[in-house]
């Protein structure tokens, strides 16, 4: 069903009972989708993230990492979530992926865990969702109802996942673009690159801001020479490229704002990052400036933009599944 078959009657009752919900052209999704068929499903994402991130601060980062690749191939579907096999080629093989994605262990628990509960009902695509936003709330950042209802690909993309995510290396014009083709504009994508407040990046992401920015042997300008000093120490000019870095130094498991303020003194890790301040655009340059001083414009802006790019071409209606075991199709 669509959103513009349902009667107006209905309509009005639906959005007043419903804050955020998002009409997509194959029906819609919202907060209160499992309400009965599994009523403790968010009650069970928040209960495992929780004991996957006290076990390990880093998962958090992870896990919203997730959401984010899955989106931008082919939409919010759970297609990232897929082992290869027979005719699926893994987006886990991409280059964004590969040796870089983690969290599939936490999401399998999850999902364990939410079948035993109520079988074939709550789809990986929703957990994914779910899960991105319990990361946040329990490192610091914002809150947001998230709607629900996706339902979980039966195939991947492997070549949407290498030209659609966007890369450490991008332009600005290409990460704005990249954005731009998802339906984000560029209020979503500062926001979004906020979630850089927590989570490492490896050496082999960065290294060439060190040495090579620009192929004639000198390092990234924009970057502030006192912290590549320190950068250098551990990503060397060859070997060390899974060394892990914080993305943000000066509170690296806390989600807040100073990812912003790194920004403003040339301390983004990534050239993907501090592009956003030094990269020419005004606009970017004036959203970094606004929230490293709000941190309150910033939780606001980006609670706002994840329930954008959640709603990137879901599945909804009889499209697609709801996967029995997220890693591989039902048979």
């Amino acid at each position: 069903m669509k959103c513009m078959d349902l009667p107006v009657s209905f309509l009005v009752i639906f959005s007043s009972l419903v804050s955020v919900a998002q009409c997509s052209g194959s029906g819609y999704l919202y907060p209160q989708f499992y309400q009965h068929s599994c009523p403790r499903a968010q009650a069970i994402v928040r209960s495992v993230v929780a004991k996957a991130v006290a076990r390990e601060a880093r998962m958090a980062a992870s896990l919203l990492r997730l959401h984010f690749h899955d989106c931008f191939v082919k939409g919010c579907d759970a297609s990232l979530l897929l082992d290869s096999s027979g005719t699926i080629t893994s987006e886990k093989r991409s280059n964004p992926n590969r040796n870089s994605a983690r969290g599939f262990e936490v999401v399998d628990e999850i999902k364990a865990a939410l079948e035993k509960e109520c079988p074939r009902t709550v789809s990986c695509a929703d957990i994914l969702a779910l899960a991105a936003r319990d990361s946040t709330v329990l490192t610091g950042g914002p809150s947001w109802e998230v709607p629900l209802g996706r339902r979980d690909s039966i195939g991947a993309s492997i070549q949407g996942s290498n030209n659609n995510i966007p890369a450490p290396n991008n332009t600005l014009r290409t990460i704005i673009t990249k954005f731009k083709l998802k339906g984000l504009d560029p209020v979503d994508l500062v926001a979004l690159s906020g979630s850089h407040t927590i989570g490492d990046s490896r050496c082999t992401s960065f290294r060439q801001r060190l040495y090579n920015q620009t192929g004639d042997g000198r390092p990234d300008s924009t970057l502030d020479t006192t912290y590549a000093a320190q950068l250098r120490r551990r990503c060397p000019r060859s070997g060390g490229d899974q060394n892990l870095f914080p993305l943000d130094a000066l509170s690296p498991g806390r989600f807040d704002n100073q990812y912003f303020k790194n920004l403003v003194a040339r301390k983004g890790l990534l050239a993907s990052d501090e592009v956003l301040f030094s990269g020419g655009s005004p606009t970017t340059m004036r959203l970094v400036k606004w929230y490293a001083e709000s941190e309150e414009a910033f939780f606001a802006q980006f609670a706002k933009s994840m329930v954008k790019m959640g709603n990137i071409t879901p599945l909804t209606g009889n499209k697609g599944e709801i996967r029995k075991n997220c890693r591989r199709i039902n048979h």
